[in-house]
């Protein structure tokens, strides 16, 4: 009986760091977003960021986040808020974040399209507790999966 206790929970340990590894950020940037964004894991959701790939300066641009469960399932965002904290170059930008649609939370600020961009955002979804995610929404893009086996040894 010890020893089926002890395999159990070695088993569930096991499962419980592979359930947590695929969805780290690398393994999200291998995957196809819904949307064509930028996909990131907060709490129970993920967060998929867009920003604009070619504002060569600073001005007024979109940033629109769609929020799904870890089954790509959507979550309402009525009654959510949010923010978006763009830092590019030397520059910084705070967006506020307001419900789009089924899913979709969307802001516009100043901003200019570069590589080196990082995003950190925040949301807050009605009655829930705020979560937030960083992105590199420029960054070249790691190989995507098309066969959902990507980083998988045979």
């Amino acid at each position: 009986m010890k020893q089926s206790l002890i395999s159990f929970a070695a088993g569930a340990l096991m499962l419980a760091a592979s359930t947590a590894f695929a969805h780290s950020d690398e393994v999200l940037d291998t995957q196809k977003a819904p949307n064509g964004g930028q996909q990131r894991m907060a709490g129970a959701y993920h967060f998929e960021l867009l920003v604009a790939k070619d504002s060569k300066e600073a001005r007024d641009n979109p940033v629109v986040v769609y929020v799904t469960d870890h089954a790509n399932a959507k979550i309402p965002t009525v009654g959510a808020g949010g923010t978006a904290t763009i830092l590019a170059g030397k520059q910084k930008a705070s967006v506020k974040l307001v419900p789009d649609g089924d899913n979709r939370l969307k802001g516009v600020g100043k901003y200019a399209s570069a590589p080196d961009m990082k995003v950190v955002v925040a949301v807050t979804l009605a009655g829930k507790p705020a979560e937030q995610a960083r992105f590199t929404p420029l960054a070249a893009p790691l190989a995507v999966a098309t066969d959902g086996h990507t980083g998988h040894k045979h």
